[in-house]
């Protein structure tokens, strides 16, 4: 019997021990978060979704906090929650926060197999990564949408699905929430985030290939050959040439239309503009 007293006096010891240790050490080693974080974190969609450059909301939430001690969140935003969800933050923190402009994910690639011929068969795994990885893909052209669809399973919000028609990848503007999964998706860098623009309008080189004029006429009917015909057409010097393929600068676009008029390849793609108006001596 005493056994079984003596027993239960030393684990009851060493428990209360045990116990004031554990509390010592929690207040001593307590990490203490700053409630704001978690109700930043509650403002956010949860989405988590990686598009604002962190894992999760709750690292963009700790971020966004721990900037506001600075005295600025600008440069800091959720691209699925948009201005709305910022403006909920700022008031949270009692802060301004400048409107971000709405950005829209773009396709630069508009060759269905009637433009870009199949010159091979591949037979492997079915994913544009695989597909880049073993070369060219099917096509003459080693630039452009390799149309396995990485970029719509990458997408959360369904905001992006292979047409059945054409292959490539559509965006669906009441959707997409420009959290840029599609294009970090893309293994050939065809899917770009850019402004939605003014009444959602937007003008953009829809062709990534850089190889030299003659190579991209034969990969593709409708290919960019680095002519210039657009760049000087631009009294806004919005458009460069870089690696054999033109670029228009959004922020510099006044989207006046003149370099789609000239490019004789009709690489530049408007949407949501109304017709082109031809002239009666064309």
């Amino acid at each position: 019997m005493n056994y079984i007293l003596t027993a239960l006096v030393v684990l009851g010891a060493i428990a209360i021990i045990a116990a004031v240790v554990l509390y010592v050490c929690s207040k001593r080693f307590a990490v203490t978060e700053d409630p704001r974080i978690g109700e930043v974190a509650q403002a956010l969609p949860q989405a988590n979704c990686g598009g604002c450059g962190f894992a999760g909301c709750s690292g963009l939430a700790a971020a966004i906090v721990k900037a506001a001690d600075s005295g600025s969140i600008d440069g800091l935003a959720c691209p699925v929650g948009g201005s709305e969800t910022m403006q909920k933050i700022a008031d949270i923190l009692g802060m301004a926060v400048a409107e971000g402009e709405r950005r829209i994910a773009v396709v630069r690639c508009q060759a269905d197999c009637d433009k870009r011929k199949l010159i091979a068969q591949y037979d492997g795994l079915h994913t544009c990564r695989a597909m880049n990885a073993c070369g060219m893909g099917e096509t003459a052209c080693g630039y452009g949408c390799l149309g396995c669809g990485d970029c719509a399973e990458a997408c959360s919000f369904g905001g992006i699905k292979i047409s059945e028609e054409t292959g490539l990848p559509v965006v669906d503007p009441d959707l997409c929430t420009a959290c840029g999964a599609c294009a970090k998706a893309c293994p050939r860098g065809v899917i770009e985030l850019r402004p939605r623009g003014p009444k959602d309008r937007r003008l953009y080189v829809s062709c990534v290939n850089k190889d030299r004029g003659p190579a991209a006429v034969k990969a593709c009917d409708l290919s960019c050959i680095a002519c210039g015909k657009c760049a000087k057409e631009c009294a806004f010097d919005a458009i460069s040439i870089d690696n054999n393929v033109a670029y228009i600068d959004p922020a510099k676009c006044r989207m006046c239309r003149k370099c789609e008029k000239a490019c004789p390849r009709h690489a530049i793609v408007s949407v949501n503009f109304p017709p082109l108006k031809t002239s009666t001596a064309e």
